[in-house]
């Protein structure tokens, strides 16, 4: 695997080049501020009534509208929610240089057509493999957080060189850059958040939870066992990986994960697994991002509802409440 570092990288591509940052949310604040904090020309971009504004000037770091921000970029990172991509792009579209380079972190609106870029911009990815928060925190300890880098376009021949100096200056090339692909980030991202760590684990949380309570157990004993421990699990695997997490818990958990492993992830949820990754690569939910965002997120808005309004959320608040005594 082609992994990159500090070392290997030279700045220079973005040395006295204006990079504008469009979006300041999870990802584009953080980046915003890395960029900053490493010496890099960068001006977070807005639509024109966004609230973000007051936070930029809150952080201390220049805000314009869209088109404002983009006009004589070297570098347009376009950090806005995957739905919105094609609307964003269209206010910048005129305003960006010719040869400037469109930048990513994530594949999908490139990979599923949500934007049709001009033929002379190079396309790159530069994708934090965490959450921005995590991403600022890291930064600001002198350290880094690994990211997948990809080149779609590069009609200049610098796209490349380019993305590699973005990943330096927003601190991931002090963990590793690793070479990816828009496809292979955007169809295992989206299969990952379906299927397994946003979809599939929290599904099985609720339904051991449910499981408990409806055999008698209280809500306590029921969230603690099947949600509140999680976390246990994630920091063992986190460190350890999931033969150290293995080796580190008692026999006797050990043997149940043996013994009940099997029996919830089946032959047929592998299936419907591969099923749900199929689904991905046709594009399937591509197109659904774009119906809920068009009808204004029908679909997201009761779930959310529904997860607000589930029993385990009475029993969280109790925990919590039991924690902050302790």
């Amino acid at each position: 695997m082609d992994i990159l570092r500090d070392a290997d990288i030279d700045p220079a591509p973005l040395d006295g080049r204006k990079v504008a940052v469009l979006g300041y949310g999870n990802q584009g604040r953080a980046q915003a501020l890395n960029l900053r904090d490493s010496g890099i020309d960068v001006v977070v971009g807005l639509r024109e009534d966004s609230a973000s504004f007051a936070r930029c000037a809150h952080d201390g770091i220049p805000a314009a509208p869209l088109a404002e921000a983009a006009d004589g970029a070297a570098l347009a990172m376009l950090l806005v929610p995957d739905e919105v991509m094609t609307s964003a792009y269209g206010a910048i579209e005129h305003a960006l240089p010719q040869g400037a380079a469109l930048g990513f972190s994530h594949g999908l609106a490139i990979h599923f057509g949500f934007i049709d870029p001009r033929e002379d911009l190079d396309l790159l990815m530069v994708a934090p493999k965490g959450p921005g928060t995590a991403l600022r925190s890291l930064y600001l300890e002198g350290r880094g957080m690994p990211a997948l880098w990809a080149v779609a376009a590069d009609r200049t021949g610098n796209a490349a060189a380019i993305a590699h100096a973005y990943g330096k200056a927003i601190g991931c090339a002090r963990a590793g850059l690793i070479h990816s692909t828009f496809a292979e980030e955007c169809e295992a991202d989206l299969f990952n958040e379906q299927a397994v760590v946003w979809g599939g684990v929290p599904a099985l949380l609720l339904a051991g939870y449910e499981t408990l309570v409806e055999a008698g157990f209280s809500e306590e004993v029921a969230y603690y066992e099947c949600v509140k421990e999680l976390k246990l699990l994630a920091d063992l695997v986190d460190e350890r990986g999931i033969a150290g997490m293995r080796e580190a818990i008692s026999n006797t958990a050990e043997l149940g994960a043996v013994v009940g492993g099997p029996k919830i992830v089946t032959d047929e949820v592998r299936a419907t697994m591969r099923a749900i990754l199929a689904s991905v690569r046709e594009g399937e939910f591509a197109s659904q991002l774009k119906q809920e965002e068009a009808e204004a997120y029908p679909l997201l808005k009761a779930a959310r509802d529904k997860a607000r309004a589930h029993p385990s959320e009475r029993a969280r608040k109790i925990i919590e409440k039991l924690s902050k005594k302790g």
